[in-house]
């Protein structure tokens, strides 16, 4: 968007200084004696520090005064952000909820942290194995605050409204279509222009990555060049009624007050950083003969597990695209599988279901839980004439695809009250088609 500057690249050594402090980067070293400009250097480390180089995560920070000037933190209330995964009964039913519901402004103020809703998840964030699906629903800026989750990195989805999210790193404009990520640690806050509604899949202990491509080749999906991270940008401000910090950590909520903005890094340097991707840019590699292929070439980032090719949690979207395989149902086949899937709408209509999945919306097929289409699609689509057509035009939906099994909150399954309970009903009329006397059609 105008107005704001980003650098392009993919977990690059990115370097940036504001241009009101020029020479702010210390020459040769990391940590001077004395910084330009009377500077503090802190570095942010996202990974081990004997890491091998290759996943090697760090930058250094060139501050006004360092994050550590606060005061102690305390508990403060959760709300509907929970790691709380046995307070209700396992559900292995197919769960589709209808849009989650934005408050009004005109009725309560709601700030991004105070909009963040759990909806399910696995793991544990003290192990640091694991991941949680969220929803935020909000209508109002943070003011004076801001936020940073110790336990993991976030995978942020806007829906419903952009969202100026200002990072020690510098500022993002983030618009429906596109995603950010913002990774353990970093502090953020979000401004909002409206009612403002989106989807949240964190990670705990892995960052994300760009799949491997394989017999793909060198390009293809998302190609690292359309990701983006911002420039430096700082203001020194001092906040004499307090500045609130929220910290997320072991899955509970803390804060901390400071007499300043967090956000006062004057230039930075490294490649541990927030950064943006517009779902656009994705280059589809998609079936040109016959049959379906797996979602899995959909991937536009994964955070792995210890397992080889297994991921702790896949980020794929279904976007628009030609169809053109020959002799094949199209639409996505019928499945059980050894991965959870939560899907959501970011816009238009899901080709599988065009019915009931609406945009804010979402759905969950837990593992090994069966589905597919609904008996609408597979009537039309088991006899439709096989023409090149343009697949989910106007559309763009995603998945969270996780080998954890995934168990569903409270407020998921009953606070919220978006459980569409007749979501299996749209399986009731598929009927058999079976003829014993079949016979092969002669060449």
């Amino acid at each position: 968007m105008a107005g704001f500057k980003y650098m392009s690249g993919f977990g690059n050594e990115f370097s940036s200084e504001d241009p009101r402090c020029p020479g702010s980067l210390p020459e040769g070293q990391n940590n001077p004696q004395v910084c330009p400009y009377g500077l503090y250097a802190e570095q942010l480390s996202g990974s081990a520090f004997t890491c091998p180089r290759p996943a090697n995560k760090r930058s250094w920070l060139y501050r006004i005064l360092p994050s550590v000037k606060h005061k102690p933190f305390i508990p403060v209330p959760c709300g509907n952000l929970t790691e709380n995964w046995n307070k209700v009964e396992p559900d292995p039913n197919q769960l589709r909820w209808l849009p989650f519901i934005i408050p009004k402004h005109t009725e309560k103020k709601v700030d991004f942290v105070a909009g963040l809703h759990t909806i399910c998840g696995a793991g544990d964030a003290k192990s640091r194995n694991g991941i949680g699906i969220h929803v935020y629903t909000c209508n109002t800026s943070m003011f004076d605050k801001c936020f940073n989750n110790s336990d993991g990195d976030f995978l942020i989805v806007p829906q419903q409204g952009e969202i100026l999210i200002t990072t020690e790193f510098g500022k993002m404009m983030v618009e429906p279509n596109e995603i950010c990520v913002i990774q353990q640690g970093m502090r953020f806050s979000v401004a909002v222009f409206g009612e403002t509604r989106g989807y949240i899949l964190e990670v705990y202990g892995a960052h994300f990555e760009l799949p491997d491509l394989g017999p793909i080749g060198a390009n293809g999906l998302a190609n690292p060049r359309d990701f983006l991270c911002p420039v430096a940008w700082y203001e020194d401000r001092k906040v004499a009624t307090g500045y609130t910090v929220i910290n997320k950590y072991q899955g509970r909520l803390f804060s901390c007050q400071q007499d300043f903005s967090p956000f006062n890094v004057v230039a930075w340097h490294g490649n541990y950083t927030p950064y943006k991707y517009n779902l656009k840019n994705f280059m589809v590699i998609n079936c040109v003969a016959f049959d379906h292929a797996d979602p899995s070439i959909f991937t536009v980032l994964t955070a792995k597990s210890t397992r080889p090719g297994v991921a702790i949690a896949d980020f794929v979207i279904f976007p628009p695209r030609w169809g053109v395989a020959d002799h094949t149902f199209r639409p996505p086949y019928y499945h059980r599988n050894c991965m959870s899937e939560f899907m959501g709408l970011i816009k238009g209509h899901y080709e599988a279901k065009e019915e009931g999945f609406m945009p804010g919306g979402a759905s969950l097929h837990s593992i090994m839980t069966p589905h597919g289409p609904d008996a609408g699609c597979f009537e039309k689509n088991s006899t439709a004439e096989l023409e090149p057509e343009r697949v989910a035009e106007g559309t763009m939906s995603f998945m969270f695809e996780s080998s954890f099994s995934m168990a569903v909150t409270e407020w998921g399954l009953e606070t919220c009250q978006r459980l569409d309970k007749s979501y299996y009903q749209c399986w009731e009329s598929l009927r058999s088609h079976f003829n014993p006397n079949w016979k092969p059609s002669k060449a």
